[in-house]
């Protein structure tokens, strides 16, 4: 088993809904048409999945997430947003209750790199999936990331992200892994895609820099990096005023790369 690094904190799920599918899985957006079946595997609060939904319907959709907690945010999501074709429910993707064969596309945003075992999470997707269907998942690559100034705060950052990740049994590298964990998993149709969210203009640096600087102190990667002796409060607050050093720099740059990829079942 796993546990879920961010944790559920208005500090993580109100940056989430920031995302949709023009930012999040333009990648898979020609696999959608109105009145295919979709599964949505981890939806959080469901901002991408309400934008799906819209894309597909009259499709139904089927949203799951292995928190209850974020699947009442989804529901409330799509609520708000009166959308009406998707159905909830809390579910392990390692262990869908879900028929074989039920979905034309089967799709997951940031999902992989948190599981125990992501090659029989898409072993999963890819039997709910309907031969000739899709499975799409997308996932960041945090070696990968880069940013500019350099700030000794930033890299102490990304040590104990990577630290406290793996200590909770998920892989912070999963992007440039989804192809071979895809073959791996029985698939032998796969596209791989490279693509990447730019936190570089000033609007960008004050959401993602405030919005770091902010989780590192309040969300469960902070907690836990505390609880289990990854570092100390006083090694948070330094890391958070790093975020806000750099949110301020008129030349700052932060690109967090993600590989997706596009499954054939």
């Amino acid at each position: 088993m796993t546990r879920y690094t961010h944790g559920h904190h208005p500090a993580v799920t109100d940056s989430y809904r920031r995302r949709d599918a023009e930012n999040s899985a333009a990648y898979a957006l020609d696999r959608l048409a109105p009145g295919r079946s979709l599964l949505d595997v981890g939806c959080g609060p469901g901002s991408i999945t309400v934008d799906l939904a819209r894309r597909v319907a009259p499709g139904p959709v089927t949203a799951v997430d292995s928190s209850p907690e974020a699947v009442d945010l989804a529901r409330a999501t799509a609520a708000a947003a009166g959308v009406e074709n998707i159905g909830f429910r809390v579910a392990d993707v390692h262990r869908l209750d879900l028929p074989d064969d039920s979905f034309d596309v089967v799709h997951a945003h940031q999902v992989l790199q948190h599981v125990a075992d992501p090659v029989r999470a898409l072993a999963e997707m890819r039997r709910v999936a309907r031969p000739g269907g899709t499975v799409a998942a997308r996932d960041a690559d945090y070696s990968g990331m880069y940013w500019y100034p350099r700030l000794p705060e930033l890299d102490s950052w990304m040590d104990l992200y990577q630290r406290v990740a793996r200590g909770n049994g998920g892989e912070p590298d999963a992007g440039r892994r989804l192809a071979a964990w895809a073959r791996e998993a029985g698939f032998t149709d796969v596209t791989y895609v490279a693509e990447v969210w730019s936190h570089s203009d000033p609007d960008g640096r004050a959401w993602w820099g405030g919005m770091w600087a902010r989780r590192i102190l309040e969300s469960d990667l902070g907690r836990q990096a505390v609880a289990e002796g990854d570092a100390t409060r006083e090694e948070l607050e330094r890391i958070s005023r790093g975020w806000t050093a750099w949110s301020r720099d008129p030349d700052g740059v932060f690109v967090v790369p993600h590989g997706a990829i596009l499954c054939r079942a």
